[in-house]
C-alpha cells in the first residue's frame, strides 16, 4: 500500500484545486477564445489548441502527440462539436500520464518485506525546493508511522546542510552530516549505516544541486550510490528529481541534464501554486517517461501531495466541460 494513506480527502483536493487554479484559468481561458465562434473542430480549432497548449508550458512534443490523437479522433467520429473539445482533451491527458508510468500510487510504496531502510536519493539544482520538499517529505512520512533518517549530502553549500538540520529538528528526525566541503559519498554512507544500525524505515538523502558540469555530476551521484551499495547492494531504492513547475521549459531542460547524469525514478515537481505553468507536469511525465510520484502546493507540510493523476486531471477539467 501507499505511505499516505492517512492524507487525502476533500481538504486534500481543495488544496489541490487552490495550487492549479492560475493553470486552469489561464489554459480554459485560452481554450475558450481558441474555439470563439466556432461550432466543429476543425483544422483551424486544432491550430488554435496547438498553441495553447506549448503556451501553457505543456511542451511542443506533447503538444503534437495531443492535437494527433484529438485528429484521430475527430477523422473517426467524422464531427466533433467544440463543446466536446474539453471531454476529448481530458480523455487523451488522462491517457499519456498513464502511459508515462504514473498511477494512482499514493507516494513511495514501500513493501512490509522490504529488506532495510528504503533509501532515496534526492537530486535537483539549487532554488528548487529541493531541501524543503525533503523536509515536507520526512513530515509525512513520520506521521504515516515510519521512523526517518535524513542526510546531508549537499556539501559543497552551508546553507544547505544547515536548511536540512533546521527541517530535521523541525520534523523531529535525525541529521547525519559532516563538516563543509566533506565527501558527499561519505555522508551517504554514513547515513545510510545510521539507518541501517537504527533500523530507520526511510532514508532521504540531500545530494548537490550543481548542473554547470554534467560529466561531474554524473561521477558524484555515481560515487554515491557505489558507496552505499557496500552496504545496501541494491540502494538507492528511488532517485527522485525535484524539479521547479513555476520555471516552465526550464525545467524541461533540467530534468533533460539529470536524466542524462543519472537514472531517474520519479519526479516532484513543486511550487505548481502561484504559478499558470502547470502544464510542465503534463510534458515532463509524458517526454521522459518518469512518473511523478509528488506535487508542491504550498508552505505548509501537508502542501507536498502524493500525485494523483485522475485527481490532477478531474482538478484541472471540473467545470469547464460542457
Amino acid at each position: 500500500m501507499g505511505l499516505f494513506s492517512i492524507f487525502g480527502g476533500k481538504k486534500q483536493r481543495e488544496t489541490l484545486d487552490e495550487g492549479l487554479a492560475k493553470t486552469k484559468e489561464s489554459m480554459f481561458g485560452k481554450i475558450a477564445r481558441a474555439v470563439a465562434g466556432k461550432s466543429k473542430v476543425d483544422d483551424e480549432v486544432l491550430d488554435n489548441l496547438e498553441e495553447v497548449l506549448v503556451t501553457s508550458d505543456v511542451g511542443v512534443d506533447t503538444t503534437l502527440r495531443i492535437i494527433e490523437r484529438i485528429e484521430a479522433r475527430v477523422a473517426r467520429d467524422k464531427y466533433v462539436n467544440t463543446s466536446e473539445l474539453n471531454s476529448i482533451l481530458r480523455d487523451e491527458i488522462a491517457a499519456l500520464l498513464t502511459e508515462s508510468g504514473t498511477d494512482d500510487t499514493k507516494g513511495f510504496d514501500i513493501g512490509a518485506d522490504h529488506d532495510g531502510p528504503y533509501v532515496i536519493l534526492v537530486v535537483g539544482v539549487n532554488g528548487v525546493g529541493k531541501t524543503t520538499t525533503i523536509g515536507k517529505l520526512a513530515y509525512q512520512l513520520k506521521a504515516s508511522g515510519r521512523s526517518v533518517v535524513l542526510g546531508a549530502a549537499d556539501t559543497f553549500r552551508a546553507a544547505a546542510v544547515e536548511q536540512l538540520c533546521i527541517w530535521g529538528e523541525r520534523v523531529g528526525v535525525p541529521v547525519v552530516h559532516q563538516q563543509m566541503g566533506s565527501d558527499p559519498a561519505s555522508v551517504a554512507y554514513d547515513t545510510v549505516s545510521s539507518a541501517i544500525a537504527s533500523h530507520a524505515d526511510v532514508v532521504l538523502i540531500d545530494t548537490a544541486g550543481r548542473l554547470h558540469n554534467k560529466v561531474g555530476l554524473m561521477n558524484e551521484l555515481t560515487k554515491i550510490r557505489n558507496v552505499i551499495r557496500k552496504l545496501m547492494p541494491t540502494a538507492p531504492d528511488e532517485v527522485m528529481l525535484v524539479l521547479d513547475g513555476s520555471t516552465g521549459q526550464n525545467a524541461f531542460e533540467q530534468a533533460r541534464q539529470f536524466t542524462a547524469a543519472t537514472q531517474v525514478t520519479s519526479l516532484a515537481i513543486t511550487k505548481l501554486d502561484g504559478t499558470a505553468k502547470g502544464g510542465v507536469v503534463i510534458g515532463i511525465s509524458d517526454q521522459f517517461k518518469i512518473p511523478v510520484k509528488y506535487i508542491g502546493l504550498g508552505e505548509r507540510m501537508a502542501d507536498l501531495q502524493p500525485f494523483n493523476r485522475r485527481a490532477f486531471v478531474d482538478s484541472l477539467f471540473d467545470g469547464n466541460e460542457h
